[in-house]
This record gives C-alpha cells, sequence and structure tokens, in this order.
C-alpha cells in the first residue's frame, strides 16, 4: 500500500509540470531581445496562457536571473532603481502583458521575465529566457581639430543595432544627412557642436562634439592710430589684424631692413620724429603657414609745416571769397552802365531829330529866294569802335555838303525850284 501511495507523487507531480489534466502554462514574448538608445522609454510585451481551471490571482515582471532562488523572486516595482520607471499593461481578455520602463540607463541591461501566480498552492509559472533588453549610448566619433579643405568623417556609433537611421545636429540645428556618416570638406564655417540621434528617438541626441577648422592667418591689415597728421613728438601706434586660427603670432618690419622692429598685435612709437618716418607692415603666422599686409607710410609733419598748411588754406578760402564778390560787383556795374547807354541813345536821337528839321526849314528858305545853290544835307550816325575798356557810344554826325548845278544846266521855273527840296540822308557807319 505505501509502495503504491509513493509512485503517485510523482505522477502527481508530473500533472502539475505539464499542466492540470493536459492544460499547458506558456508565455510567448513578441522580442526576444530589444535595443533601446539610452534615456529612451521601452515597451516589453508578451502573450501567456495558464489552465483555465486555476484561478489568475498576479501578474508581474522580474529579473530573469533571480528565477533560480525563488526567495528572492519579486516584481521589478519593489526595488528601489525601478520603482519610479516601470509601469505594468494588461489585457487579461487578451492574455497580453506589457512592460513600460522610462529613462533606460546600462544598468538596465538584463533579461525581464513574466511570472503567473494563481490561487492554487504551487500553481505559479515564469515565462523562461525573457526578453533581453540592451541599451545603446549614442556617441559621435569624429576628430576635434581639422585642417581647412581636409575631408572629414563624423560617425554616429551605437552599442547596438539601430536599424530606424540617424539624425544629425550641428548646434542645435537639424541638417539632412540621415545616414549612418556625416562628411564634412572642412571649412572654416563647419566649425561647431555636432551630435546624432536615432530615428523616432530625436529629443534623445548623443553628447555633443566640438569640431574646430583650423587655418593660416588671412586678410592682414594695418591701421595708424591716431589716423590724423602725424606732428613730431606725438605717439603713434600701430594695429595689425587678420583673421586665423589657432591665433598668429605678429611680427613688425620697416621696409628696407631686414629685422623685425617689434611684435604683438600692437606696435607703439612714442615721441615721433623724422627719423621714425617710413613704410611699415606686419606678418602674421601660424603652424599652418604665414602673410604679410600692405605697407602703409608713417610720417611725420613739423609744427611749421602744418602753418604752411593752414596758411595756404586760408589764403584759397580768402581769394575764393573775393572773387565771388568782385564777379557780383562787375555784373552789377555792367547792369548800370547798360541801363545809362540806352537812356543817352534815346536822348541823342530825339536831339537829332530836331537838327534835321531845323535843316529842312532853312533849305526851303533857300530855295524860295532863287539861290543857284542846292545844299544836301546828310545825317551820318557814326558807331564808334567798341573800346574794350569803356562802354559803348553812339554819336550822331552831321555833314554839310554843298551840290552846285552845272553853269549850263536851264533853269527852271520857280515851281521846279519848288520842287528841288533838299535831300537828307541818314546813315549810320559803324566802325
Amino acid at each position: 500500500m505505501k509502495v503504491r501511495m509513493m509512485l503517485h507523487f510523482p505522477l502527481i507531480f508530473l500533472l502539475m509540470a505539464c499542466g492540470v489534466f493536459g492544460e499547458d502554462w506558456n508565455v510567448i514574448y513578441e522580442n526576444k531581445s530589444i535595443c533601446a538608445p539610452k534615456g529612451s522609454t521601452v515597451n516589453l510585451t508578451c502573450t501567456y496562457k495558464y489552465p483555465e481551471k486555476l484561478t489568475l490571482t498576479d501578474t508581474f515582471w522580474i529579473m530573469c536571473e533571480k528565477q533560480n532562488k525563488p526567495e528572492d523572486i519579486q516584481s521589478l516595482k519593489e526595488y528601489s532603481e525601478y520603482k519610479d520607471r516601470v509601469e505594468y499593461f494588461e489585457d487579461k481578455e487578451k492574455k497580453k502583458a506589457v512592460l513600460r520602463l522610462h529613462n533606460v540607463t546600462e544598468n538596465d541591461e538584463r533579461a525581464y521575465c513574466f511570472r503567473l501566480v494563481t490561487n492554487t498552492e504551487g500553481q505559479k509559472w515564469i515565462g523562461k529566457e525573457g526578453v533581453k533588453l540592451a541599451v545603446s549610448a549614442l556617441q559621435v566619433k569624429a576628430p576635434q581639430l581639422v585642417l581647412e579643405k581636409q575631408t572629414v568623417n563624423l560617425t554616429c556609433e551605437t552599442t547596438c543595432s539601430l536599424t530606424e537611421g540617424f539624425i544629425w545636429y550641428k548646434n542645435g540645428q537639424t541638417l539632412t544627412i540621415q545616414s549612418e556618416t556625416l562628411q564634412l570638406q572642412s571649412e572654416r564655417s563647419d566649425s561647431g557642436r555636432y551630435s546624432c540621434a536615432a530615428r523616432g528617438h530625436e529629443h534623445l541626441p548623443s553628447p555633443a562634439v566640438s569640431i574646430t577648422v583650423m587655418y593660416h592667418p588671412q586678410n592682414v591689415s594695418v591701421s595708424i592710430s591716431p589716423s590724423g597728421v602725424i606732428v613730431e613728438g606725438d605717439s603713434v601706434t600701430l594695429n595689425c589684424s587678420s583673421d586665423s586660427n589657432p591665433p598668429a603670432e605678429i611680427s613688425w618690419f620697416k621696409e628696407n631692413q631686414s629685422s623685425a622692429v617689434g611684435s604683438g598685435q600692437s606696435f607703439s612709437i612714442s615721441s615721433f620724429n623724422a627719423s621714425h618716418s617710413g613704410r611699415f607692415y606686419c606678418e602674421a603666422q601660424n603652424q599652418h603657414g604665414s602673410q604679410r599686409s600692405a605697407s602703409v607710410s608713417v610720417t611725420v609733419k613739423g609744427v611749421w609745416n602744418i602753418m604752411y598748411i593752414i596758411g595756404v588754406c586760408a589764403t584759397v578760402i580768402a581769394a575764393g571769397f573775393g572773387l565771388f564778390f568782385l564777379i557780383i560787383i562787375i555784373i552789377m556795374y555792367k547792369r548800370k552802365k547798360i541801363k545809362n547807354n540806352d537812356s543817352q541813345d534815346t536822348d541823342n536821337h530825339l536831339n537829332g531829330s530836331q537838327d534835321i528839321e531845323q535843316k529842312k526849314t532853312s533849305a526851303g528858305n533857300a530855295s524860295e529866294s532863287g539861290d543857284d545853290d542846292k545844299i544836301l544835307y546828310a545825317s551820318v550816325k557814326c558807331r564808334k569802335k567798341k573800346d574794350t575798356k569803356k562802354p559803348e557810344e553812339d554819336e550822331i554826325l552831321y555833314a554839310s555838303v554843298t551840290v552846285r548845278q552845272p553853269a549850263t544846266e536851264a533853269k527852271s521855273t520857280v515851281g521846279q525850284e519848288n520842287d528841288l527840296s533838299v535831300i537828307y540822308s541818314s546813315i549810320k557807319i559803324s566802325a
């Protein structure tokens, strides 16, 4: 009897292991492994099965490595490092469970298993193997110092495979490149901070890496302070500016001298005198090359020279004003002369007309008295040659011409004599 009882216990245990009365326990995981970017939220999903005659009282997720120690098996929510980051979701009708883990880190890399507990003593189940979680720590692999015009590749590296693709950022701005590698031709504008992120996790970029493009000195130039006229005894400073990376070392030279006369960004000469006058230039140099500026002329001006310049300028200005006023006076004088000449011409014309009338009367009287001589008057208006120094003047000249008839000419009647009138001719002669 005892022997028969002992045979029944292994059989009952086998039935429990395989399921009550042939019904199986089972947990199926949607993914055997998952890779998630660091800082992201990940969902681990499974479906389960248990004997229908049993009542399911609890389900939860555990760390798979704890399953061999029943005394250590407990929900993830019981651990301090998980309790604020873990959520459970379950659809009892579809028998589907989800573990949601927030802000994953490298410490979360392990396998997670699903556990079922019923109201029957000893009727519990753990889904073996579980889901293995890998956390990808994105990082940009690139040289920090590159030379201008040099081809450089930046690579977004991960500790596990991310198939969603990548997104690149420069100084926080999204770039169009979406591949794992970003290639640059190393222009100086390429200097900046670069980072990458997995597509779908744009809010979780990798740590930024600074890229600095180095180049030889360019745009080297010299400025003088003060910029105006330099008087003997003044203090003069020359400033050299250049564009380079890393910053260039500056040397100062004076033309026709083989050695440098100074160094540094600025070159100063106190108590400037004639011996310091000359043409100066600077040279900028770093480990990638050098460039010199154009030469600038620095010349001292004496006090008497400046006074002379001031005097010449004042004289020119005074002469200009004097010439201006002289022109105004001449114009006014000319206008007044022209007005006076017009008035005089009018008076002369009136006087000439009166003389002509008087001579006509005298000629008529002579004809009536039967004088044999016929007198012709010619009124000649002569315009003298224009004098360049005097305004134009018109004068009326009268010439008296006596015309005698031949002795053989027969005298006409008194009526004919009356017809012989005095002929006046007004001639305007322009010299």
